[in-house]
């Protein structure tokens, strides 16, 4: 969902080099069929996107999550990546996104910039919180992408911590000119 922007396509690539089967979305044929060719993955629309797929990652911006994920025939759970990073909702986007659909919704990958998804895993650790009967699928796709560890953190009302945490990472490495990520020390 929403695979044609940064985040998405650095997404899709990494899964596709692992060996996994890759579904671009875009809420336009032609968009989606440009960027999976360019990826030598799948794409299509939205809607047929998400169709038969164990896991949907929403990787749109976060002001047209909520009304993409309302558009779709959801079946699967749904991993949220999307941060707003200026907020005066009292909830994580992602509990939003739970209150909207009928799938259990999971939140995660917010510490990771889609420029380190690019070459070799980054040594971060790479969150996931959420409904914990949906986890593991969205856990295996966050060990997939880091060289760290996926760390299951908790209940969906941590996103709001996961979705702050985006902030604070973007305004470090504006201020040191660098790509910084997270990574748990005293965790096996």
């Amino acid at each position: 969902m929403g695979g044609t922007g940064p985040f998405g396509r650095a997404l899709a690539m990494r899964l596709h080099a692992a060996g996994d089967d890759v579904v671009l979305g875009s809420r336009d044929r032609a968009r989606a069929k440009e960027a999976a060719a360019e990826l030598g993955v799948e794409g299509a629309v939205n809607e047929v996107s998400v169709r038969g797929v164990e896991l949907v990652v929403l990787a749109t911006n976060a002001g047209a999550m909520l009304e993409t994920a309302r558009a779709l025939p959801l079946a699967a759970p749904a991993l949220s990546v999307a941060s707003e990073l200026r907020s005066d909702e009292p909830v994580s986007l992602a509990e939003r996104l739970a209150e909207a659909v009928d799938v259990p919704i999971l939140a995660g990958l917010h510490s990771l910039a889609a420029g380190k998804l690019s070459d070799e895993p980054p040594d971060e650790d790479a969150f996931v919180c959420g409904d914990p009967r949906a986890k593991q699928p969205a856990l295996e796709l966050a060990d997939v992408l880091v060289g760290g560890r996926a760390v299951d953190a908790g209940p969906l009302e941590n996103s709001r911590a996961l979705e702050a945490m985006t902030a604070v990472i973007l305004n470090v490495n504006r201020e040191y000119g660098i790509t910084a990520g997270l990574r748990l020390t005293g965790f096996p």
